[in-house]
């Protein structure tokens, strides 16, 4: 660097004078390797040295502050500017705060890991008063303005009464040095020459981005170019009792980048055993199956004293918890020199505990039975076999609430209160998948239930299927979908009685010989044919192992496009019901009319495989349908 005599310097619209040679330093502390390493190797985003220099700004403005309060004077306008020139390729970064003397230059930026702000509150008799306001616990931060710019000039002045004003500059590559300068305002100002592949910071849009991400939540005003750009309060720092709920509409869109509202809010803070400020948001919008299945990065941001740390700190909470949107912000937070990364910290194990009473989680699943479900569908999706999952599946299973065949429409229960119902010696739940209550029990396989007299929970949602499938037992009794007991009780060969005089059902002689019509007519698209006691109503019913599992595996892979493709993985059973008027049709027309025997033999099959939820495209069937209207109304 060419030394500096007495100048004027006019430069970025500064009337400064520098008085003096200027006397040359070196960097402490191994500088040159250690400088370098700082430059250019310890942050993972060139972007965050805006996000390092305002909070060392920040923290000058709390330092004097504090000054002014502790002197009874009147508070000055405290803030921060930064001003863009994309000509000159420069960024500047100015504070009004408590300013440097030459000593505390060549202290504060010539010793590298040295931290003024951790020297500060050490001198503060009471650390609580103002450490909580304190960003910087490291002195590498400045540091980081060497990735991005080939030269750094700072001008400060200090509070402290007859210090002289100072200018400081270097290049980064191991020396800097400092001259009195007379006209320079109380506080700091920064000048950063841009290198030519960082000119991008010389736009005011590139910096109001990294603003926007890192520094909007700082506590005191940041204007960029003469604007206002930090307008939005620091909602996760206030009493929960004084935000709005507009406050958190407009949060709630700025955080998740979203346009619905929120549909739950929790607000949470403590200060025992970690000092922690939280906002959860639950979304108004439902996530889609293919959201919740496929592996989704965390949404919570992880601040420090307001200052954003990670964009995505999936560390802080559950993997099961990952829909949630919000902020944690903790001064407990042990960070590594880059601000970058979390050290072994106590506030991790925080997952395991955030959850709150047993009596308030009871009191939730009641006011917000959507967010259960979803947290349900979440928990047993996330991570099932984990530590964390055996230790918490059965306090989550207790919080699900269903409607069922032995309540009222509406009316939700509980896995606890339906094993209180349970006849003495029952170890199985039941449960029905359907989209509705009417759908539910109008189900063949609802009606096959009938025979057992046993309770069924009904289960609208697809998430709520996936949850029991996962779930499979609570308070050791298996949780068992009613399709899946009607094929477990053929492998046990349970007898049922019929509800029909025989004298109304196709005699065996007929039944035989129509089950083996129905085996060549259908092919391959069913792996057996039988016939059933337990239905009434319905004419047949498709029943396949794990149906759930197979109608999850079918909607999520988007394979088997045809029947007989949907038929080779599921390998389906037909269940016909030899007293329904459209059976004992059937035998009759396999004879005298085969061609409309084979079309309403389809048409049963695809009606099964409908009401089993396995065929979500009925468009194929309606030529079918049509001709068989056709035929209906012939005699007519």
């Amino acid at each position: 660097m060419a030394p500096l005599t007495g100048v004027l310097c006019r430069r970025h619209h500064l009337s400064v004078l520098l008085a003096g040679a200027a006397a040359s330093y070196e960097f402490q502390a191994e500088t040159k390797k250690l400088l370098d390493i700082v430059a250019r190797s310890l942050y993972s985003e060139k972007e965050v040295f805006i996000r390092e220099l305002i909070s060392n700004g920040s923290d000058a403005l709390e330092k004097m502050r504090h000054q002014l309060i502790s002197e009874g004077k009147v508070l000055l306008d405290l803030e921060i500017h930064l001003q863009t020139d994309p000509t000159k390729g420069t960024l500047i970064i100015q504070d009004t705060g408590i300013g440097m003397t030459r000593e505390e230059l060549v202290s504060n930026l010539g010793t590298i890991a040295r931290s003024g702000s951790k020297a500060f509150l050490e001198t503060l008799q009471n650390k609580e008063e103002a450490g909580s306001k304190i960003i910087g616990q490291f002195g590498v931060g400045f540091y980081s303005a060497f990735m991005v710019a080939d030269q750094v000039e700072v001008f400060s002045q200090s509070a402290q009464p007859g210090a002289p004003g100072c200018y400081w500059r270097s290049d980064g590559s191991g020396m800097f040095e400092i001259s009195e300068a007379s006209g320079v305002r109380t506080g700091t100002k920064i000048i950063l020459h841009l290198k030519e592949d960082c000119k991008e910071f010389a736009t005011e849009e590139r910096v109001k981005a990294v603003i926007t991400k890192y520094s909007n939540f700082i506590s005191f005003p940041l204007y960029l170019n003469g604007k206002r750009t930090n307008t939005l309060q620091a909602l996760w720092t206030m009493d929960p009792k004084e935000v709005g709920e507009e406050q958190h509409q407009e949060f709630y869109r700025f955080i998740a980048q979203a346009y619905d509202e929120p549909r739950y809010t929790l607000h949470y803070k403590t200060d025992a055993p970690l000092n922690i400020c939280s906002i959860f948001y639950v979304p108004g919008m439902k996530p889609s199956m293919l959201d919740i299945s496929r592996e989704l990065d965390s949404s919570v941001a992880l601040y420090s004293r307001k200052v954003l740390i990670l964009t995505k700190a999936s560390d802080i909470l559950p993997k099961w918890l990952r829909f949630l949107k919000g902020v944690v912000d903790s001064e407990d937070i042990p960070l590594n020199l880059s601000r970058e990364l979390l050290q072994e910290s106590a506030l991790l194990s925080w997952q395991g505990s955030w959850l709150p009473s047993s009596s308030r989680l009871e009191t939730m699943a009641l006011e917000w039975s959507l967010l259960v479900k979803q947290v349900g569908c979440e928990f047993t999706l996330s991570s099932p076999g984990s530590e964390l999952w055996w230790l918490l599946k059965e306090d989550i299973a207790k919080l699900l609430r269903y409607e069922s065949s032995a309540l009222p429409v509406g009316q939700l229960t509980s896995l606890t209160e339906y094993a209180s119902r349970m006849p003495a010696g029952s170890r199985n739940i039941y449960y029905l998948c359907a989209p509705n209550r009417h759908l539910a029990e109008a189900s063949p396989y609802y009606e096959a239930m009938k025979k057992k007299d046993a309770e069924v929970l009904f289960c609208y949602e697809q998430f709520d299927e996936l949850t029991l499938l996962h779930l499979r037992e609570f308070d050791k009794k298996k949780l068992i979908s009613v399709e899946t007991d009607i094929v477990v009780d053929h492998y046990k060969e349970e007898k049922f009685e019929e509800s029909r005089p025989a004298e109304e059902h196709l005699s065996s002689q007929d039944a035989e010989g129509l089950l083996a019509w129905m085996r060549n007519a259908l092919g391959s698209r069913v792996a057996a044919i039988k016939v059933t006691p337990r239905l009434d109503t319905h004419p047949a019913m498709i029943t396949v192992l794990e149906m759930g599992a197979a109608r999850h595996f079918l909607r999520m892979q988007q394979l088997a496009k045809t029947t007989e493709e949907r038929a080779q993985i599921l390998q389906p059973t037909l269940e016909i019901n030899t007293g329904h008027p459209l059976i004992k049709k059937l035998s009759q027309l396999r004879t005298d009319h085969p061609d409309l025997a084979q079309m309403l033999l389809d048409q049963i099959y695809d009606n099964a495989m409908i009401a089993a939820g396995l065929n979500d495209d009925p468009r194929p069937m309606v030529n079918r349908l049509n001709s068989l209207l056709s035929k209906a109304l012939e005699k007519y």
